[in-house]
């Protein structure tokens, strides 16, 4: 089953609230719960039901994707000992954007909780202009699982690149301390970009960190390692540590196709995590 939980009011949203969600999760006996769960239009928010112990969410828009202008921004919490999966109904796809577009997220993870953060690839059309945020603060025990892709676009409609700038920029803060904050930028004011980029058509960070993904954290970068270094592979992999319990993957593959098949198998773990597959109904 489930619910959709869009604006309730019959009037639009002031501008100030246009665009702005929010959800928090705690625990109740040996489940996590969302005990809020609030958006206003273009944002709306899905809760299904699934037969692990942890909540699990989805962000979606009207229209389908975001539009010149439009800023979105999704606030989380969760409380100690939470467990919870966010992700997207389908692709976040940017539409041409001349003025440009944002989407922020801000989460807060308690003492001893987990937060997968783990959305569809986003897909600039030609002519976008579209920046992200990702701000995520990590209490003392808590975890992180992070999963970031970004594609060429249509390439298929001959957009392979086409975009006008695309910026992304990741924090994570560790019990009040800044462990990480990096931006990304492609801007074809920089140069054209299907030359910088060449043949990779989709880029994907994928971070792991805390606790509860230890052994999870260990495995692949040890995967990653031992990855034979070949001429015009379809893939490139690197992986660094982050701090004593952190690890930061990036990868740029050929095809989106290879790309997600790679992401979903770092990510075989998560059901475990979850007590539930998240993905065994999208196959």
């Amino acid at each position: 089953m489930i619910s959709t939980l869009p604006a309730t009011r019959e009037e639009a949203p002031p501008a100030s609230q246009a665009g702005v969600a929010r959800l928090a999760f705690e625990r109740s006996g040996p489940r996590t719960v969302v005990r809020t769960a609030l958006a206003h239009s273009p944002l709306r928010l899905l809760t299904p039901r699934n037969h692990g112990h942890a909540a699990w969410a989805y962000t979606s828009s009207f229209g389908g994707g975001l539009v010149d202008g439009d800023h979105l921004r999704l606030d989380v919490d969760l409380a100690q000992g939470a467990t919870a999966l966010i992700a997207t109904q389908g692709s976040n796809r940017v539409y041409r954007s001349p003025h440009g577009c944002q989407s922020d997220l801000r989460a807060r993870v308690g003492p001893e909780a987990l937060l997968a953060w783990v959305p569809d690839p986003t897909v600039c059309f030609a002519g976008a202009r579209y920046s992200q945020t990702l701000d995520v603060a990590l209490a003392a025990g808590a975890s992180l699982v992070l999963a970031d892709v970004v594609t060429a676009g249509r390439s298929a409609r001959g957009e392979r690149w086409a975009f006008l700038r695309y910026a992304s920029r990741l924090r994570l803060a560790r019990e009040g301390r800044t462990v990480l904050d990096e931006r990304q930028v492609l801007d074809a004011d920089h140069g054209a970009l299907p030359e910088r980029l060449g043949r990779f058509d989709a880029l994907a960070t994928v971070l792991l960190v805390g606790p509860a993904l230890a052994s999870a954290r260990e495995a692949l970068a040890a995967r990653v390692a031992a990855l034979p270094v070949k001429p015009r592979a379809g893939q490139v992999v690197s992986a660094s540590p982050l701090g004593d319990d952190g690890l930061l993957v990036r990868a740029a593959a050929v095809s989106l196709e290879t790309l997600l098949a790679t992401t979903r198998d770092w990510l075989s773990f998560l059901p475990g995590l979850l007590g539930d597959d998240p993905w065994a109904r999208r196959v």
